[in-house]
Formats: C-alpha cells, structure tokens, sequence
C-alpha cells in the first residue's frame, strides 16, 4: 500500500479532477455496514475536490444500493480512508488529475499494483511546464454533474439519433436518453481492467435495437479509450439493422457491424470477450447469458425484461394473497428471475453485481446484472441449486 499511499500524497489536491473506488470483493452486511461505515458498504465510491468557504475539501460519494452519501474529508483523512477502503474491500481505485491518469489495483493475496500514464497536452505532444498556467476548474459545491459524454460537446450519433442539437445541446425530452447512455457508460468504464490490452477485444450486443448504446459503447472503447475492438449488433428487426449499418459506415466506424439474427444463431466467431444484452424479452435474456458463459466471456452485461416464464409458474401456498394480484405476481417473478440469472453466473465462475440501471424506453425494468470472469476464477457449488455444465 506504499506505492498507493504515494500516489496519493503527490496527487491529492486542487488539480485533482476524479478518484474512483471500485470492484468490491465482498459483500458486505448493509445495515451494520451502514452504521459503521457506508462507504465499506458501497458498490463504487467517487471523490472529487470541492472548495467550501472555510478551504478546499474533498467530497467522497458512496454509492449504497439505492442510497447516495456524502462526506467531505481533509486531505490527510481522505488518503488514509482510501487506504483502508482498499485494504478492506475494493479491488480498483483509478485516478485522474490535469496531468496524469492512474490506476492501482489489489489481487486477492494483496498485491498492489501501481500504473501512471501522463497526459499528452496541446498538438504537439508536450506536457504543460507551470501547472498555474492550466485553466481553472469550477471546484464549487453545486457545480453541473460531470458525464463521460459531457453535454454542449457535438458527438455525430448522438444528433442522429435525436439525443443532441448539431451544436450539443441535449434535447430536452431526449435528456432520460442521454443520462442512460452516460450510465451505461460508466458501468463500462469500471470493467476496464477486466478486458484484455494485448489483441482485439471482441463484443457481442444481442438486441441492439436502435442501438443507442451500441454506438455510445463503441464510441467510448474506441475513439475515447483507443481500444482495439471489435463489435456486433445483433437484433431481428431488419430495418433498424439496415439503419444502423448505414449509420457505422457514416461514422467510418469500421468495426462496429449490424446483422439481423438471434443470439443462438450465431457462429460467426468461436469466442467472445464481452457480451451485452439489454432488454432481451423473457428467455432471450437466458440465451444470451448461457451463450456468454460458453464462450468463455469476460464480461456479461445484462437487462433482463419481461420474464414471463416463471410468471407461469410460480406457486406458493404461503404468498397465495400476495400472488393473486397480477402486477405483484408480475414483478415478484421478474426479481426471482434477476435472482436466478445472477446466481447462476455466480455458478459459472463470475463476479456478479446486481445493479440499479436507469428505466429502458418502454419499459420499467431497471435491474442491470452485471458478471466479470477474472483469470484463474472457477464455478461456485450453491447447495441450494443445482447447475449443469
């Protein structure tokens, strides 16, 4: 934790843009968590430097389930609980300031490793000599919420598809889309680490649709990022297919492909590093989870809907009050379903997150299950399922 402690120690300040805690390795118990300390009991942490009337703090933002907390912590204070958040619980703290970018990560024996990359500024390549000379940045407390994507910043597909005004303006009944796209991005950003660096990343989008998020995703990974990717969207709708690839080819996007057809269909490539399906209906979503598993994937990101087929099911004496109003029933079902899917990618050897997404377009369902398979990671025995191979 020497080397992290340094890097905080040389990082922590004013020119700080961002800190980023993530990838818990544990549950933890959230009501006693809460209470002893609710950023132990965070699924991510964000910390940003705020100036107050009595000095420069930094405002730590833990994330909680549905819950947002925040503190404000003293220089000396923050950099030792980000030491213990890490010691105790988090895998990944990545980093930013005005002139560097770094990331540590913590294996599961403790090993912490430390990576820094500066910035390039300005045409010519060349780091800024004065830090005095960079421009201001608005540390107030009330500032406007930072996006990966920020708003008045022109992004082709984002006018196309009727989220953005030709000059970046968000449009003001788009504005739900664009803070979906941003969030989407964001869980893309924490798994990162989990995607290889050394080849061709390739990733499957099973249900694209209009493909907001295909293009958003690919976007990021690959003009943003500068990841060597690869990916496909997959849909049944072949008009929309028609206007995605008319669109890619617009972009010069030229490996991101749109081809009509189902999940289980498709044998264009013996392995894939990540797979995306969102609102898949009913087992559509389980498909796309057990070709994922099968081929291996790294990571799975996944927005069940309309899981109709426990809903046929279900029978339980006991709740046969409850169960008799239909919506109940309805949403009882799709919450036992999320359950089964995220347990089974447990099973198979990934890390799995239940996470809270922002509501789809014509749908409420608002659960994003999210698995990364680390190297060396094996299946998990549940005594309370059975699961096959």
């Amino acid at each position: 934790m020497e080397k992290l402690r340094a890097l905080l120690e040389k990082t922590v300040s004013q020119n700080l843009i961002s800190i980023v805690i993530s990838n818990p390795k544990k549950q933890m118990d959230m009501a006693n968590g809460v209470k002893q300390n609710r950023a132990l009991s965070a699924g991510k942490i964000k910390i940003r430097p705020v100036l107050l009337a009595d000095g420069l703090v930094f405002q730590m933002t833990s994330y909680v389930g549905t819950q947002v907390f925040h503190e404000n912590l003293k220089k000396d204070a923050l950099i030792d609980e980000s030491i213990s958040l890490m010691q105790q619980r988090f895998g990944q703290l990545q980093l930013e300031t005005g002139s560097l970018t770094a990331t540590a990560l913590v294996s599961k024996k403790g090993t912490v490793t430390v990576k820094e990359k500066k910035k390039p500024v300005g045409c010519n390549g060349q780091m800024r000599e004065k830090t005095d000379r960079q421009p201001a940045r608005d540390l107030s407390h009330n500032r406007p919420k930072h996006y990966i994507l920020p708003e008045g910043v022109p992004v082709p597909f984002l006018y196309d598809l009727g989220v953005q005004t030709k000059d970046g303006r968000i449009i003001k009944s788009r504005y739900d889309k664009f803070r979906q796209i941003n969030r989407f991005l964001e869980f893309i950003e924490d798994i990162l680490p989990a995607l290889p660096t050394d080849r061709e990343i390739s990733i499957l989008d099973f249900g694209c649709g209009k493909s907001y998020l295909t293009f958003a995703m690919y976007y990021y990974l690959k003009e943003l990022k500068g990841y060597d990717i690869s990916v496909v969207g997959l849909d049944l709708k072949k008009d929309v297919i028609a206007h995605c690839n008319e669109l890619a080819h617009k972009y010069g996007y030229r490996k991101l492909t749109f081809l009509e057809g189902d999940v289980r269909d498709y044998h264009e490539k013996d392995a894939i590093d990540m797979v995306v399906t969102l609102h898949a209906c009913d087992t559509a979503t389980d498909i796309a989870i057990a070709r994922a598993i099968a081929w291996n994937a790294r990571v799975i990101l996944s927005v069940p809907c309309c899981q109709h087929e426990l809903n046929a099911q279900i029978s339980c004496k006991e709740l046969a009050p409850v169960l008799r109003y239909g919506l109940l029933k309805e949403r009882m079902a799709a919450l036992l379903t999320d359950g089964i899917c995220a347990c089974t990618m447990e099973a198979y050897g990934y890390e799995t997150q239940v996470l809270e997404f922002i509501d789809m377009e014509h749908t409420p369902k608002n659960i994003l299950l999210r698995g990364i398979r680390a190297d060396g990671m094996r299946k998990k025995a549940f005594p309370w399922m059975r699961c096959r191979a």
